[in-house]
Formats: C-alpha cells, structure tokens, sequence
C-alpha cells in the first residue's frame, strides 16, 4: 500500500488534574496509545499539559518542576514502544530562567525541545509572571540538559525525508503574534506546525480563533495541528473548552466538539504532497524564501518511523468530497452562487460594454449550460437596463431534438420574456450534406458535428445581423473532456460559463430555481435539470425519447469533475487521484469503473488540448481555468503515455 503524501495526524487534550503531573501523563499515554494504533504519525498535546497550564505561582515550586521532569521520563519509558511522534508542554528552568515548553518525544527519547516566544501579558493572561520568552535563548543555545541527556533545543524543524515532514512548533500565544513562528518556520521548510495551547473561551473566541488556524495555515501553506487545554484546567477565572483542530492551507480538515468532558482526540490526514504542489506553484512563497532571514538559529531534527507509513483507505479520517466545485457548507451557499453570477454577469457587461452593443445572440437547447447561460445574460441586461427583448434567443431544432427539450427551451424563454426565434436546421444541414455527399442515413461524427457548427453559423450570421454579440453556453468540464465540436459549439463572441463546470452548472441552476425565479421560471428550470445531458444530434429512439445520453458516452460528469479538480488544481498523480476517487465514490462506483472513466479522462483530456488552445474569451470563476491565456498554457500535442501507465500499473 502506498503514502500518496498523507500523514495521518492527531491533536489530543486529556483530561487532568492541576500540578497531578502522575495523572496527567498516565491520561497523555493513553492518547498516544490509541493514536499509535489508530495509524496517526503525529499527535499534538496542549500547553503545559504535564502539570496543566493554571498552576499559577506553583509553578516556581522546584517540587512542581522537578516532578514534571520526572514525569516527562516516566512517560519516555512507557512509552517506548511507540512509533508515533508526540508533541508535550511542559515547564522547564534553563539557566534560572523558566521556559513554557513544548517537548517533541518518539521511541522512549526526546527528539528536541521548543520553548514558547511570545508571553501573554495583559487582561487575563500574566505569564511573564513565571516564564521567560524563548528568543534570546534560542540564539545563544542550541542544546540543553536534561537528567544527563543532551538535547537539541530553541528553534527547531523535525524533519523526516523518506515521508517529507517538516515539523515547526509555536506555542498558544506565537499565533496571536503579527509575525508568528510559524511564519519563519514555513520559510524554513516546515510544512506542518504544531500548536500546544491554553486559549481560554470567551463569547466568540472560537470562531477567531478558528480564523486564525485557517489564515495561518493559507499564509504559510502548511498543515496545522492546534492542541487547546480542556475543562479540567481550574476554574478560577477561567473556562477551557479543549479545543482542537486540524488545518490545511486555509481549510479546516476537523475540529473537536468544546467543553467535552472526556479525553478529546480527533484525527485528519495532512496532504504533504500537495503542500509541495502549491509551494513551487506559488511564486510568492518562493520569492519570500528566497529574502535574508535570520536562519542560523533553525535547527533541522531529524526523526525515522520504525513502521511504513500508509494511507488505508478504510481508516482514512480525511473527508473526501465527492463534489469538489459544490459548495459543502450549506450556509455559504447563497453567498457562493451570488459571487458566481456576479463573476459571470461583471465580465459579459464589461464586454457589451466594450464593443457597444447592446445585444445579445444565444442558442437555446434546452439543457443546462444554455439555460445558465440565459439566466447570466438576463440578468446582465437587467443590470446594465437594457430590455430583454434585446436578448436574441434562438432555439434551432435538429435531428436528434425531443419534444421534452423543445419544450423546455421554448418554455424557458417565454417566462423570462426575451426575444424568441425558431430556426429549423434540418433543410440546411440536409442540403449541406449533399453538397459534401454525405449520407443522411450515416450518423458519424461528421453528421454529428455538421449539425454543431450550422447552428453556430446561425448564430454568428444573427449577430452580424442585428449588432450583438454571441454569447456562448459550453462549461468547464466540456472543455477539459473536448466534448465540443470544433468552431461550432466550441466558439462564441463571450463565453460566459468556460469558468463553470458541469457539478456547478446544475447546482447553480437549481439555486436560482430555489432562490431568485419567479414560479413560471421555476417549473421550467426544474424539469431542464431532470432531463439527461445530451448534445441531441443523433435521432430519437422510436418513443421519442433521448437516445444519445452524454454521460454513458464519456462517463458521469461527476467523476470527470472531480478528475479535473484534483488533476488541475494540485497535480495529483492518477494512482493518487484514483485513491481519493474510490474513497469519495465508495458509495456510489465500484474501483474499476472509476478506473476506467480516469482512464478515458487523461485520453480525452490531452487529446483535445488543440480545442483549449483556441478558445474565446470568458470569465474564470473558481481555483480552475483552462484558458490558454491564464492557468492553463498546455502543449496541444503532449504525450499521455506517462500518465495512462501510471494508472495502468495499480
């Protein structure tokens, strides 16, 4: 079984006793135990967790100090056992200074130790009360004494090369910093950073204290691992709700429940693989580590695990979604797709605008990306108060065109009262292919795509006609599969949903049926997103029915977006992107004909780059474009083979 880059992570917070440092390790060694065996590579702990961080002035106890020593030993040795790699906070005195500190422990020893740089002190917080900050330190020593071991200590890196983990720490209030740790330890080639914290809760502290992690975790694309003490602290003045959570570059991966009264464990997988993908894509981030920085005092640790490392599909923590372009959080919904109309109505304005038209040319179908398409052109004419009956909607009927499409492309435009044309293409393409001597009764690709390009000749000719612009209808997904017919389908003066893919398409649909049509709109809309995906250029069968369905010609769209997504957007390779398919469709698609529609997606997908590379111009909308003139600058005659093998070999 392969890694795919994923390291399986946890961030604990134990239940404790205050200064019951025997207790305390005791519920730690559980944790580790139940991490260990549950895969995690890494598992984070809260501030001070062997004595608990509100001892208050018992931490000037030499007792209390010694005994958290103690303790921390007593943890190496029964512990040792343990392939996993544990982040600890503890109380340590250097030099008759006391440091907040966090230990990182793996296989009976300790690997490093990393105190706290920035001390709280003000309104709740009086830590400099007891503790000293890290900075000074940290540049004048590089090792420490523990009990008669050596140990690297200040600002550290634990790296391990076989799996590519870089791990910094900083402690609670680094994070609160203008420049935290972090920041310094990412430029240093750290890609995952652990948090051991005492955040205290208050009436919306969570959620900026989410903020936070998610920012800083973008800021520095990196993994976070944030540890925060629970319930079991005193009570004095303060209340902890033992929060804890699990970032990736900007996204939350898990969070705990607060004010759990047991020990809180929660696990994620950690992308390192795609970390590395957006670090040598984002130049930004090259450009910042390439500036003078203090790194003389960044100590690299290295580390091994005694077990490979897997990623196991039936113990993956991760939530794989199976629709990567669909918003999950259904309350960022209404947010979301306003943002996408805005994005597609700004750019088709703009472009009116521009070449001071004031009308628009579009082909109604009957399905979804026309019908999108309209609804964009609507209300861009609304926005800029322009009538709609300057919108010139064509419906052109043709040979594999069903009554159930006609009548909805008919219905569509007549509640969203535009100007409505009908134009039989059945004549010209019949004259068409006898002038080419082509058989009517041959439905091949050129019966198929003659039919394409006479409607976009209608259309073209329409807009010479009357001064507006084509507006054009094909998604994001057509595009990455090339299910476009060259100069026909494929071109437009505008393309307002090259941006958009076909997951989107219809959820944005459906959002604007729910949220913003009026009840005659509605209906419609409803019955356009029931009808099958088709292109319509083959005849009906004998019922009238569609017989030429998309998706059983070059596979659920579904599938093909999520190719797309993990392909384009992080560089996956296919073994990997084959992994997280059959974890997010388990439910759904059995591995092989996953397998083989990724199959048919990397044939498809470099095979019809010469389409891309002449495309007109349109929005992007989202993380993907496949522009020529923007993300996507891809050779039209580039080699599959790599990548069809790689595929092939698992």
């Amino acid at each position: 079984m392969a890694n795919y880059g994923f390291i399986k992570v946890a961030s604990a917070s134990p239940k404790l006793k205050v200064a019951n440092t025997d207790y305390n390790i005791s519920e730690i060694e559980k944790l580790m135990r139940q991490a260990n065996r549950d895969g995690a590579a890494i598992i984070v702990f809260p501030e001070l967790c062997i004595t608990a961080y509100t001892c208050n002035d018992l931490f000037l106890q030499r007792k209390l100090l010694e005994k958290s020593i103690n303790s921390l030993f007593e943890l190496l040795d029964k512990t040792m056992d343990l392939d996993i790699l544990a982040v600890i906070g503890l109380p340590l005195a250097i030099h008759n200074r006391l440091y907040n500190c966090a230990a990182v422990i793996q296989h009976g020893h300790v690997l490093g130790i990393v105190p706290k740089m920035f001390m709280p002190n003000y309104k709740e917080f009086y830590e400099k009360r007891w503790f000293t900050s890290g900075w000074k330190i940290s540049k004048e020593v590089s090792e420490i004494n523990i009990c008669g071991h050596s140990v690297p200590f200040g600002y550290l890196i634990f790296r391990n090369e076989n799996y590519d983990i870089a791990l910094g720490i900083e402690i609670c209030e680094d994070l609160w910093a203008v420049i935290p740790p972090s920041s310094y330890l990412a430029l240093s080639g750290a890609n995952i950073i652990a948090n051991l914290s005492a955040s205290n809760e208050l009436v919306a502290k969570a959620e900026y204290r989410r903020k936070l992690v998610e920012q800083q975790s973008a800021r520095c694309i990196s993994g976070y691992i944030y540890s925060g003490a629970g319930v079991y602290e005193s009570t004095t003045d303060l209340v902890f709700g033992g929060h804890c959570l699990i970032a990736e570059n900007g996204t939350i991966l898990e969070e705990s429940e607060r004010f759990n009264r047991g020990n809180v464990i929660i696990y994620s997988e950690i992308d390192v693989d795609r970390l590395a993908y957006e670090r040598r894509s984002n130049k930004t981030f090259a450009d910042d580590c390439d500036r003078e920085l203090d790194r003389g005092m960044c100590k690299i640790v290295k580390f091994e695990f005694s077990k490979q490392l897997v990623a196991d599909a039936n113990r993956f923590s991760r939530k794989i979604h199976p629709h990567p372009f669909v918003p999950e959080d259904p309350d960022s919904v209404d947010k979301r797709c306003e943002e996408i109309f805005n994005i597609q109505t700004a750019g088709l304005a703009k472009r009116l605008e521009h070449t001071g038209s004031k009308k628009a040319v579009i082909g109604i179908s009957g399905g979804l990306d026309s019908t999108l398409a309209l609804l964009v052109t609507v209300k861009t004419f609304d926005l800029l108060g322009i009538s709609r009956q300057n919108i010139q909607a064509v419906t052109m009927p043709g040979f594999g065109t069903t009554d159930m499409t006609y009548d909805n492309a008919m219905a569509l435009m007549r509640s969203l009262g535009v100007d409505i044309r009908e134009i039989d293409i059945k004549p010209a393409c019949l004259q068409h292919m006898k002038d080419i001597g082509q058989d009517p009764e041959h439905h091949d690709i050129t019966y198929e795509n003659l039919q394409a390009r006479e409607r976009t000749q209608i259309l073209m000719d329409i807009a010479n006609k009357v001064g507006g612009l084509v507006v054009g209808t094909g998604d994001l997904s057509e595009l990455a599969l090339g299910w476009a017919t060259y100069n026909g389908d494929h071109m437009s003066m505008y393309s307002v949903n090259c941006g958009v893919p076909k997951t989107l398409v219809k959820f944005l649909v459906k959002w604007v049926a729910d949220n913003v049509a009026e009840e005659n709109t509605r209906k419609v809309l409803y019955r356009i997103i029931d009808t099958p995906i088709s292109p319509e250029l083959i005849p009906p069968d004998e019922k009238g029915y569609i017989r030429q369905k998309t998706e059983e010609e070059v596979g659920p769209y579904e599938l093909h977006d999520f190719f797309l997504f993990y392909a384009v957007r992080y560089g996956m390779t296919p073994q990997k992107l084959l992994f997280l398919a059959t974890i997010a469709f388990r439910d759904k698609y059995d591995p092989e004909v996953i397998k083989k529609w990724l199959k048919n997606f990397y044939t498809r997908f470099f095979s019809q780059q010469f389409k891309r590379s002449a495309l007109p111009d349109g929005p992007k909308v989202g993380s993907i474009s496949l522009s020529p003139r923007g993300d996507w600058r891809m050779p039209s005659d580039a080699d599959s083979s790599i990548w069809i093998k790689d595929l092939e070999s698992c």
